[in-house]
Order: structure tokens, then C-alpha cells, then sequence
């Protein structure tokens, strides 16, 4: 039918649904489960999934099960078992570290063993790319007989594991000329995927020669640096010396890639702040949130370029994974352009852990 829901359509409105704080109903072979985001979990709705009588669980990364002392007997998620009676807060106390230093002691804490995870697993993931904590409510079903008039949305997991695995299509929607303080002949170009996501921009200085290897940077959306000035990090220098640098040569490149705070988007970069604030440096604190030391997709970046007809580039970066990333996906990346800008007092114990953590070269 062709008024029917495409995978992609199915995912986004799922995405949608658990932002909402609607709960979706996912399906891998014939096991069944509805899960709910942990963070956006009500009252209301914790009871409803209580009442239904089998054990409910709550879905956790390997990192914020290892936070809380949860065994991992799924090796990269936890199946924290919810308490009969549990109550909103104490689900958010696991899914969210904000109190974990004033209220250390939530356990002790038992975790599933017996069966699959993969429906759980996927929860995850939905939660990532939705931008919420990496925590999920999971109550598995025989059955969801009870539950055909409520309306939820009911994702394959199997569809899902495939389109978030799949490299993004990014659409031209329209470029115009944009003379800037860098240049003046800049032009702004922006792409669409067509799953409803974010866009993202391509910055054009000059006419790079397609032919020639092009000076580029791809440039991660930093709201708090690019445009706040903040002196946390050193995003917003890096942004402005690699345009001026672009200006100074009179071609180039930027793509501005909507992955705010290493992908996890703002939200959470702002609970990673909060985090750094106790103490924590930039990695443990994505780990005491649930998440990956980076959680960005540079192929997108790899097919904007190759959508522009660019094949080969010197990139502006100290990142050697976005070296490694251009060339295992169609580019050839033939000078790595250090870029080493925006060091102040309050952002060095923050480069260092780049340094020291994520391999950046400073």
C-alpha cells in the first residue's frame, strides 16, 4: 500500500513516540516486548507496565552498568530487574547519574540472565538516536492482545538494526551565495536525510578544483562553543581558524555536522557538563551517562564530500579517526592540516583528555 509506513518512516515515528514518552512495541522474530524510555517514564505509565504482571527490566549500557555495580551477563548491556512497588524516581536514579555522587548506594541491584537481549539491545540504540539516555523500560510479552487499541507503534527489530547500520543519503535541498567575514565568496549548501533527521551544511570558500586534493574540515555542531563562546572547549576558534584558513587560500570546505557533544546531542552534553563539574573528565562522563567515548558517525561527512565531487582532501584536524574514517569510505585523504587553536586555562584538562583518551594529536 502506498499510504503505508516504510521502515525509515516506522523508526522516526518510534523515535518520536519515546521522546513523547510513549511507550512502542518491538519485535524480533516472534519475542515481543514494549519498551518505554527510562527518562520519559511517568507515574502513570510505570504502573500500567507493572500491571501486566512479568518481570520488567530496565535496559542498560555495559558503561552505566558498570557505574552502578551491575553485572553485564549480556557483555554490553545490563537487564537490571525493576522491584515490585519501584517508583518513577528510583528509575530515573539509574538511568541518570546527575545524583550519583550525593545518593551513591541504589542497589543492591539483580540483573536478568536467562534469555536474549536483542530486543533490548535495539531499545538502546532507539534511545541513542533518539538523544535520550541510553535507558529503556523493557516488559516482554507472549502476546500483545491486550494492547491492539492503544495505538503504539510496532517496530521490527530487525528493521531497525538494518537502517541504523546503513550509511545515511543526504539530499540536496538548496545552495546560495553567503559572503562571510572569512571570505567573500562563500556559499552555504544544505542536505537532508530523507528519514526525517537532521540537516546538515556544507560551507563552500571559493571554486575547489575537483580534480585537486581540497583543504576541508569536518566540523561537529558545537551550540555552547560555535556560538556561546564557551571557554570549555575549543570548538569555536578551531571553527573560525579553519574558515579563515579556507579564506586565506581562497578555496575550501567546511561541513557543519549536526552531532552536538560527540553526537549525544545538547541535553545530554549539558548533563555531561554537569558531570565534569564533580570532577569527571569528558569520557568518564559519557560512560557515567551511558554512552560511548563518541558516539558521531563520520560517514557522513565522507558521503557529503563525494555527494559534492570531491575524492580527495587535506583535512583540517587533530582527530587521526576522521583521517581513518575519509579514507575506509571512498576518500583519499592526502595531508592531515593540524589545527591546534582555542587553548585556554579552563579547557586544558579537557584537551589533555583528547590527547590522552581519544587519540587527538595536540
Amino acid at each position: 500500500m502506498i499510504l503505508g509506513l516504510t521502515p525509515v518512516e516506522l523508526i522516526n515515528r518510534a523515535r518520536a513516540d519515546l521522546r513523547l514518552g510513549v511507550p512502542v512495541i518491538m519485535q524480533h522474530g516472534p519475542a515481543m516486548a514494549v519498551v518505554l524510555a527510562a527518562e520519559m517514564a511517568t507515574p502513570e505509565r510505570l504502573a500500567e507496565l507493572q500491571a501486566f504482571g512479568p518481570p520488567l527490566v530496565l535496559a542498560l549500557t555495559r558503561h552505566r552498568a558498570d557505574t552502578l555495580k551491575a553485572r553485564c551477563y549480556d557483555g554490553d548491556l545490563a537487564r537490571v530487574i525493576v522491584p515490585v512497588g519501584a517508583r518513577v524516581d528510583w528509575v530515573r536514579a539509574l538511568a541518570d547519574p546527575a545524583d550519583d555522587l550525593r545518593h551513591p548506594m541504589k542497589g543492591p541491584l539483580h540483573t536478568q540472565r536467562a534469555g536474549t537481549a536483542d530486543i533490548h539491545r535495539a531499545a538502546l540504540a532507539l534511545s541513542k538516536s533518539a538523544q535520550l539516555l541510553p535507558a529503556a523500560l523493557v516488559l516482554a510479552l507472549d502476546n500483545i492482545a491486550g494492547l491492539e487499541k492503544a495505538g503504539l507503534t510496532h517496530l521490527p527489530v530487525a528493521d531497525l538494526n538494518r537502517e541504523l547500520a546503513r550509511e545515511t543519503v543526504l539530499s540536496p535541498v538548496i545552495s546560495a551565495r553567503l559572503p562571510m567575514a572569512a571570505a567573500q565568496a562563500g556559499r552555504v549548501h544544505i542536505f537532508r536525510p530523507p528519514d526525517g533527521g537532521v540537516e546538515h551544511y556544507a560551507i563552500e570558500i571559493g571554486q575547489p578544483d575537483r580534480s585537486a586534493p581540497v583543504l576541508a574540515r569536518l566540523h561537529s555542531a558545537c551550540f555552547t562553543g560555535d556560538v556561546l563562546g564557551s571557554l570549555k572547549c575549543d570548538c569555536g576558534p578551531q571553527l573560525q581558524a579553519a574558515l579563515a584558513q579556507m579564506g586565506h587560500e581562497g578555496a575550501g570546505v567546511l561541513l557543519y555536522l549536526n552531532q552536538e557533544g560527540r553526537g549525544i546531542g545538547l541535553a545530554n552534553k549539558m548533563r555531561a557538563y554537569s558531570l565534569q563539574d564533580q570532577g569527571f573528565d569528558t569520557v568518564e562522563a559519557n560512560h557515567r551517562l551511558g554512552f560511548e567515548d563518541d558516539e558521531r558517525d563520520f560517514r557522513i561527512g565522507a558521503a557529503l564530500l563525494r555527494k559534492m565531487g570531491f575524492h580527495q582532501v587535506r583535512l583540517l584536524t587533530n582527530n587521526p579517526r576522521k583521517v581513518d574514517m575519509l579514507n575506509a569510505h571512498g576518500l583519499k585523504v592526502t595531508e592531515r592540516v593540524p589545527l591546534r587553536v582555542g587553548q585556554t586555562a579552563e579547557n586544558r584538562a579537557y584537551l589533555a583528555t583528547k590527547a590522552a583518551k581519544s587519540g587527538h594529536l595536540l
